[in-house]
């Protein structure tokens, strides 16, 4: 199959080029009309698959239930918003919920399933703080063990590939140091630390940090907290939810220029509400969240931010065309970056002979016109 397009993102920029697909792969990208196109989308943007590493749930369903067929569907769907790439992310819970969760999604990819690839779990939790904990349950939060995580590891069979601790509860670093050893990302969020434990929790294998202004110290001129540690160190990966509302647009702004074009991540932190009709009644950890007018979830009765139902391709209209985001730094982030981070750019991440065939075609409005997953067009 080759389709092609007069803007295709090639090596930061966008060239008229078609890429060759066979399979799975990329098999060659060649000038626009080099070959007869199955698919000539004339001057609509041709990217990479997006890749959303922070995200609980979508289409009714949240990892933490443990349902096959609602994950199943879930992947399946997701590439509507041109998601080719997914790490479901976990909520804290009690041991037993936490444990069946991760089962299902290593059951799951053992059996098998279509669509947006599984790239691992995100843990977000129960290593948390509790003074930044959000809307993370209190009653299951715990102090971080080697032993207990390597338990939630064995029944993930080795998935979990992506961490949110607070580094500050790790004694001794130990987790943290642990995860670094056996190829799990260590994020820092949901955290009391101070600029200067942030430094040593990076010193000992920590290499990014979870929805960057939410859950965390705040910026001071004179306590930088972790916010600033987000500014100040420019090579370590970091997450932002791009809706415009859970961080102000000026900050995101501040955010993706301190950190340029390589290290900033765009995340949906997405809930089970996303892409659901207006209403209804929804749970995250246990306790109920309302969805308001904002699009943002609430826990229920409060003004506690408990996640979003953003959209990935509106994430990145918002950063580009509400934030004024360099294209690139803002293509970067729900492509390259995650890509990077979790150690997959060498297959994922870019339009490159070799690599995956996860692409995603838009309109000029950030519709998404089509989507392939490992070279399978799915809308």
């Amino acid at each position: 199959m080759i389709i092609q397009s007069t803007r295709v993102w090639i090596c930061g920029q966008f060239l008229p080029a078609q890429l060759v697909i066979e399979g799975e792969k990329i098999a060659a990208v060649c000038p626009y009309g080099t070959h007869p196109a199955d698919e000539d989308y004339g001057a609509r943007r041709i990217l990479p698959g997006f890749i959303d590493v922070h995200t609980h749930g979508c289409y009714g369903f949240d990892t933490n239930d443990a349902e096959p067929e609602g994950l199943r569907n879930w992947m399946a769907h997701i590439p509507e918003e041109g998601v080719t790439g997914i790490l479901p992310t976990t909520v804290t819970q009690m041991p037993d919920v936490l444990t069946k969760a991760v089962a299902n999604v290593a059951q799951v990819v053992r059996e098998g399933y279509e669509g947006a690839e599984i790239l691992g779990i995100h843990f977000e939790g129960p290593y948390l703080d509790m003074d930044y904990k959000g809307a993370q349950p209190p009653e299951a939060i715990a102090v971080p063990t080697v032993e207990q995580f390597s338990m939630y590891q064995e029944a993930a069979d080795g998935l979990i590939r992506y961490i949110t601790l607070a580094p500050e509860h790790d004694p001794d670093f130990a987790l943290t140091k642990h995860c670094r050893e056996t190829g799990v990302v260590v994020s820092m969020g949901h955290s009391s630390a101070t600029y200067e434990q942030a430094l040593m929790a990076v010193a000992n294998g920590a290499t990014s940090m979870t929805h960057v202004y939410n859950g965390m110290t705040p910026y001071h001129h004179r306590k930088p907290g972790l916010v600033g540690t987000a500014l100040r160190l420019r090579d370590i990966y970091g997450e932002i939810i791009g809706d415009g509302q859970h961080s102000h647009l000026a900050a995101l702004n501040n955010y993706m220029t301190a950190k340029g074009r390589d290290y900033a991540i765009l995340i949906s932190d997405s809930l089970r509400a996303k892409h659901c009709p207006p209403g209804g009644d929804y749970e995250l950890g246990g306790h109920p969240v309302e969805i308001r007018e904002n699009g943002l979830a609430y826990l229920k009765g409060t003004d506690t931010i408990a996640g979003s139902t953003l959209s990935m391709n509106r994430g990145l209209k918002i950063l580009i065309e509400d934030a004024l985001i360099p294209v690139d730094a803002a293509i970067n982030a729900c492509t390259l970056n995650p890509a990077r981070c979790l150690g997959v750019d060498g297959r994922k991440g870019k339009l490159v002979a070799g690599y995956d065939a996860d692409v995603v075609v838009l309109e000029d409005s950030y519709e998404v016109v089509q989507t392939y997953c490992r070279g399978k067009a799915m809308l």
